[in-house]
């Protein structure tokens, strides 16, 4: 698995491969730890996370130490960071469980949800998906292309019906066929007339009415192809309550990556899943480790 992550990776690898250039360079730790905060920048962690982690760089090392001994500080910071919250959601050993999918438009949420189907269905869960982005007719028509090729149930509605009315259809065929995990895609936008967070709101009652105590998860879907400016979305989307976690996408086709270091940190929120490809297969569980090791070994 990690080195099938460091080959999805190789983009962002490649901007990574300087942070390596200078542990070898046999400069004094002042001169790396600058240089490091520029090449931290430039691989889109981002200006505060970059100077959080410099300073405790600075702090926990001595002017002394080998470049060796940096960059396995380096990898603790960046381990920890990103290992604040707790780990990512299963539906294996849990009763019915559903997953809300929140996001803008194009950054992934409908392949996101395929590739979460296809992980559930591994585990063998009976699965269904409620298509309440109505919005968008694109939106509904790619998901029920892929509820057909995975042969999962898609909850459908006319274009520009209520999303909360879906979410709700949705929610009792999902109890009455006696499914494990009830996949719900949200509108990134919505009409002029409504209000996006409202609506995200009432799909969200509905469903904790209908199921108590669900949706034991909601993610925020993030492209990481825009890097930092995916932060800009973030905030939008967190004055919608209950968000448990990050799914950040198409992270093999981007130089970015470090833009995971800056979004799980300023945002505190757990990074949840990375999706490494178009496939339904190309879905990681995160891992801070393992994501750290394939960024710098």
């Amino acid at each position: 698995m990690l080195g099938n992550l460091r080959e999805k990776l190789s983009r962002t690898r490649q901007v990574f491969k300087k942070l390596e250039d200078l542990f070898q360079s046999g400069k004094r730790r002042e001169e790396v730890l600058d240089d490091l905060a520029e090449a931290m920048i430039l691989a889109d962690v981002g200006v505060s996370t970059t100077e959080k982690i410099i300073e405790a760089m600075r702090e926990r090392t001595n002017k002394d130490d080998s470049p060796s001994a940096l960059k396995e500080a380096l990898k603790e910071e960046l381990s920890a960071l990103l290992s604040k919250k707790p780990g990512t959601f299963s539906s294996a050993g849990l009763g019915p469980s559903i997953v809300m999918m929140v996001g803008t438009n194009g950054g992934g949420k409908t392949t996101s949800m395929a590739k979460l189907a296809r992980k559930a269905q591994g585990e063998g869960k009976k699965v269904m998906m409620a298509a309440a982005d109505t919005f968008r007719a694109a939106a509904q028509e790619q998901l029920g292309l892929w509820g057909k090729r995975l042969d999962v149930p898609v909850i459908r509605a006319p274009y520009g019906a209520d999303p909360a009315s879906v979410a709700f259809d949705a929610v009792r065929s999902f109890k009455a066929q006696g499914c494990d995990l009830l996949l719900v895609d949200t509108a990134g936008r919505v009409h002029t007339n409504a209000n996006l967070m409202n609506e995200l709101e009432k799909i969200k009652r509905i469903i904790a009415r209908e199921v108590p105590g669900a949706p034991q998860e909601i993610l925020l879907v993030l492209d990481a192809t825009i890097g930092q400016n995916a932060l800009v979305q973030a905030r939008e989307f967190l004055r919608f309550s209950g968000i448990t976690g990050i799914f950040l996408t198409k992270l093999d086709g981007t130089a970015k990556g470090g833009a995971v270091i800056g979004i799980s940190d300023e945002l505190e929120l757990p990074i949840k899943y990375i999706g490494v490809g178009e496939g339904e297969e190309d879905l990681v569980e995160f891992e801070a480790g393992n994501f750290v090791d394939a960024l710098l070994s």
